[in-house]
């Protein structure tokens, strides 16, 4: 009797540790994965950006403090024009009119196909000579259209705007899923005490919604700071390197074959981007 009792305690134990063996042999490859394609990349650039040498090269390039400008011009206007434009569209598309839902299908489509075909394609229509939007220009007006991407300021914000044609899609269905959230019957009883709209949003939906809207604030800056397509693609940098931001600015340092310089312009970008990442999981903890 004793010993029956005995087996059968032990082989609940027997299966567990089985279990737990599987479980570690299936997460194996994922920790392999991380470890030769995320860790070793990172800590091979790190120690490729270890001379400080290179880091007063860097200071010393004229593009580079350009870069540093750009970048904080393109973060701070494209991530709060995008938020407000994606809070303000968010309510438009809380309607329930049947041809909302076909233009929130057509709205999802720029985040939906890949950017390199839809950045290349409005290069392509952005070219001075045979574009499609300055061939227009010239049937209406008889006029020349404008040199658009050899303008360094015109070009940075045709960046900014492809950046948030781009986005702007998914932070629109974050925010509507922050307002269809809200109980209806908050909404009810502001109309019967009288609320207009705009004392419905002050009053019930921006309250609801704050701390929603900062984080997604946060995570958008954290992504912005990591755009390579908007930029590269539309201007490759330029013109003259002007146009380059922290994201694009490796590959200008690359094609000089002066990896340590690339390596260091990626490095420079951490102190930005670490205090981001602290706040934003300091945040998503609570």
């Amino acid at each position: 009797m004793a010993e029956a009792v005995a087996l059968a305690a032990s082989t609940p134990r027997r299966s567990s540790n089985t279990w737990n063996k599987w479980g570690q042999l299936m997460v194996l490859p994922y920790i392999l994965v991380f470890l030769f394609l995320v860790l070793y990349p990172v800590s091979y650039g790190l120690w490729l950006a270890r001379d400080p040498q290179s880091y007063v090269k860097l200071f010393a390039d004229p593009i580079f403090f350009r870069t540093a400008i750009n970048t904080v011009i393109f973060v701070v206007v494209a991530v709060n024009l995008k938020l407000l434009i994606a809070l303000g569209l968010s309510g438009f598309f809380m309607q329930t009119r049947w041809w909302i839902r076909i233009v929130a299908m057509l709205f999802i489509l720029p985040w939906a196909v890949p950017s390199i075909p839809t950045i290349l394609s409005t290069r392509f229509m952005l070219n001075p000579e045979w574009g499609v939007i300055n061939t227009l220009i010239f049937k209406l007006t008889l006029k020349d259209g404008p040199n658009w991407l050899n303008d360094p300021t015109l070009a940075l914000a045709l960046s900014m705007v492809m950046h948030i044609w781009k986005s702007l899609p998914f932070w629109t269905l974050i925010l509507l899923a922050g307002r269809m959230a809200i109980p209806a019957d908050q909404y009810e009883a502001a109309s019967v005490d009288g609320a207009t709209r705009w004392q419905k949003f002050c009053f019930i939906t921006w309250p609801s919604m704050k701390g929603l809207y900062l984080t997604s604030t946060l995570l958008s800056m954290i992504f912005t700071l990591g755009d390579f397509n908007s930029v590269y693609l539309l201007t490759g940098g330029g013109p003259a390197d002007l146009t380059h931001v922290l994201a694009t600015l490796g590959i200008r340092y690359l094609r000089l074959d002066q990896i340590e310089l690339a390596m260091a312009s990626i490095v420079v970008a951490l102190p930005f981007m670490l205090p981001l990442v602290y706040v934003m999981m300091k945040r998503l903890s609570k």
